[in-house]
């Protein structure tokens, strides 16, 4: 019996790891689906957002999947208002150094290649922009002076690194080196025809089929030196989207979202620290405070403003049990509003949390500890009711006669009571008027 539960215990496990498994690479292509010999396809991926740590990892499968299928070209669709910059080295390394030729494709008309968009765009073995679209702006956010005065000596090292890795790129690419090095020194932007135009680009496109009609035939190099001629006109296109997993932990790289999920993390704890025992507050607390700490990590958050926000909670927690008429609570409230300002303060663009979303929490935090601070000064008013002192004031009813000692019934027990007023006969109501040790004080009511 012992063997056929430990048996089913195993197989459980087993199935378990073998369904996480499945999850994890769900919407994963399999690898053993490849094109036809002689008909290479075109693997197509879109992005949309800023560039964060799971936009690497996303377009990286995307380009090793492309490699692996023997793909005549990995077409990249992208818009994008910016990001971070370690996540762009990393983009960018991808595809310098993959194994198929990689055209990234501003688009849809309207897009946008800001900021890290721009070293993305440039370091494709063809670039193309869809009419209306822009590309640009790449100064590193954040570091560059504020007041037109001049930079410090960090915030200048990086700069002229950014610049002087722009100014490679493009060098490699063919592309005009100095119209890239302004767009990162001075942030300038450029129209898809003036991209065009500046050689920063190497065609415009109505569409993807047009993209793909006119790049048909042309020779690109890859890292190896290999020279190798696309051929994607009426190509097999594999469209090839996020898996389940990558798109979670995109929308937990939303800043909106990873601030929600630490305010209400933070909530729930509080709510459990005030009613111990609930349980249920407590651990979907300590689940959300997780959550929203690690998209916080992710996205290169300004931890001083976390530290912060963690004190506007330990603030709000002790108003409840220090009497500080409020004095707390208002730090508590100052402390957050500081605190979700600097998260994300000088931060890259397409990075950052809604002012309306914190002042809307800051407001529901204030009311909530203006209503608790009302609750506590009125418990202070309030006259006590229970224990001895909360006697004072009450009726009784005599027992026996008070002459002037006797037994009184009050709330329920019997207690030794002294009249005050002469002798009081047994079944009189009277009102306790003090209490002396263990004897009450009472007179008739």
């Amino acid at each position: 019996m012992n063997d056929l539960r430990a048996a089913k215990r195993g197989a459980a496990l087993l199935g378990s790891i073998l369904l996480l498994a499945l999850l994890l690479n769900l919407g994963t292509p399999l690898p053993s689906v490849r094109a036809a010999e002689g008909n290479p396809p075109v693997v197509v991926a879109g992005y949309d957002g800023a560039v964060v740590p799971i936009t690497a990892k996303y377009l990286e499968r995307v380009i090793r999947h492309a490699e692996n299928l023997g793909a005549t070209a990995c077409v990249i669709q992208l818009s994008t208002p910016g990001g971070l910059y370690t996540t762009t080295q990393e983009i960018v390394t991808t595809i310098l150094n993959a194994r198929v030729p990689v055209i990234v494709y501003v688009s849809p008309a309207g897009g946008w290649a800001g900021s890290a968009g721009t070293f993305i765009t440039i370091s494709a073995h063809v670039a193309a922009m869809a009419p209306g679209s822009r590309i640009g702006a790449a100064h590193p956010v954040g570091i560059g002076p504020s007041d037109g005065q001049q930079q410090d000596v960090p915030s200048q090292k990086i700069t002229e690194d950014a610049a002087a890795w722009a100014r490679s790129i493009a060098q490699l690419r063919g592309k005009n080196a100095d119209a890239v090095e302004q767009a990162v020194r001075e942030s300038k932007s450029y129209s898809d025809a003036e991209a065009l135009k500046l050689n920063l680009i190497d065609l415009r496109a109505q569409d993807l089929e047009d993209l793909l009609r006119q790049v048909d035939g042309k020779k690109v190099a890859l890292s190896s030196g290999a020279q190798v001629k696309l051929r994607t006109k009426g190509a097999p296109i594999v469209n090839l989207s996020m898996n389940p997993v990558e798109k979670a932990l995109l929308a937990l790289s939303n800043p909106d979202l990873a601030y929600i999920l630490m305010t209400v993390g933070m909530a729930g704890l509080m709510v459990e620290i005030y009613h111990p025992g609930l349980i249920f507050p407590g651990v979907a607390g300590a689940i959300s405070l997780l959550l929203g700490l690690y998209s916080l990590g992710t996205l290169d958050a300004y931890w001083g403003g976390v530290l912060l926000i963690i004190l506007a909670f330990g603030l709000f927690i002790a108003e409840a049990f220090v009497p500080s008429h409020g004095i707390l609570g208002a730090g508590g409230v100052i402390s957050f509003v500081t605190g979700s300002l600097l998260l994300f303060s000088g931060g890259p663009p397409g990075i950052g949390i809604s002012i309306s979303l914190i002042v809307t929490t800051a407001l529901v935090f204030a009311a909530l500890v203006a209503l608790l601070v009302t609750a506590v000064v009125r418990g202070q008013k309030r006259a006590v009711t229970t224990g001895s002192e909360g006697l004072i004031g009450r009726t009784g009813t005599a027992r026996s006669d008070l002459l002037p000692e006797g037994l009184v019934f009050v709330e329920g027990e019997l207690w030794r009571a002294v009249s005050e007023e002469g002798t009081i006969k047994a079944g009189e109501k009277v009102v306790i008027t003090a209490m002396e040790g263990l004897n009450l004080r009472v007179r008739r009511a």
